[in-house]
């Protein structure tokens, strides 16, 4: 008997159970480029990429300016000072340029080249810059010396700058002498400044101004007239009892005929006067030297 049973070349639907209920596979899903890992993400590659190029070639600049800066090319040829000076010589400049200037126009150390110049004598402060291709361009500031600073327990002798600092050098112009407590230099010459100004009418010329560690003032005139201030004081001020004597010595001079070698202004109401003492006899000294 012929087999009734029809056949058909229609593939299944999709879907559709297959050939006694076997499960299909499952679809497996396509990516669309929205993952979170690094490789999903191509601006933050684009930008370490970026980043590395930068610093490489960085790295490859720096090595090679190096490498050129320790080969012996560049050297130093001049050192150019671009300030007029009056103190300082030009045997000091050569001195402090020999000692200071090592290696070339790259290498070359110019905090030492600095220090050199600003431990000359009359050199306040200094600025030191490269100048290509082969020198250093030095400006120096001077000290302009305003009195001399003597030093209490030793006695030396230094000098104050128009800023009130003590430096050392050698000087031998003609200026007041200060003296007193470390740091004080500048409180000096303020009030240098000031006596001066308060003593014009006398027609007496300020040579000297000590302040000594109690803040007792003294002042010291061309003829040698010691004048003792003391403290200042609240009920009598220095300025007041300044401008008293100033207002009554001449008339006590001339009353008194006597060449005065101290004045004591430490009297709140008034001052008193000590004469120089009188020259011995000729006669006496030689006796007293045999």
């Amino acid at each position: 008997m012929a087999d009734q049973r029809s056949t058909s070349n229609v593939p299944p639907e999709v879907g559709s159970k297959a050939g006694g209920g076997k499960r299909a596979r499952g679809v497996r899903p396509v990516r669309d480029g929205s993952g979170n890992g690094l490789w999903d993400r191509p601006q933050l590659l684009n930008l370490i990429a970026d980043t590395l190029m930068v610093v490489g070639a960085a790295g490859l600049g720096y090595a090679a300016v190096a490498s050129v800066s320790r080969l012996p090319v560049y050297p130093l040829r001049e050192v150019v000072v671009t300030t007029p000076l009056a103190q300082v010589t030009t045997a000091q400049l050569e001195y402090a340029a020999r000692s200071s200037l090592r290696g070339n126009f790259f290498t070359v150390d110019l905090d030492d080249v600095r220090g050199a110049f600003e431990k000359l004598p009359w050199v306040r402060r200094a600025d030191v810059r490269r100048r290509w291709p082969g020198g250093i361009e030095v400006r120096l500031e001077e000290h302009v010396a305003s009195a001399y600073w003597r030093v209490g327990e030793t006695g030396d002798m230094r000098l104050v700058n128009r800023y009130g600092e003590v430096f050392t050098a050698a000087s031998n112009a003609r200026m007041p002498v200060f003296s007193g407590p470390e740091g004080a230099s500048g409180i000096l010459l303020a009030k240098f400044d000031e006596f001066t100004h308060k003593l014009g009418p006398l027609g007496k010329q300020l040579v000297g101004v000590s302040l000594s560690a109690r803040e007792a003032w003294q002042l010291k005139m061309e003829d040698g007239m010691t004048i003792e201030l003391g403290h200042d004081q609240p009920k009598a001020p220095i300025d007041e009892r300044l401008a008293r004597f100033v207002n009554n010595y001449p008339k006590a001079r001339e009353q008194l005929n006597m060449n005065v070698a101290v004045v004591d202004l430490r009297y709140p109401g008034g001052f008193a006067l000590r004469p120089v003492a009188p020259a011995a006899p000729a006669g006496k000294q030689e006796r007293k030297g045999k």
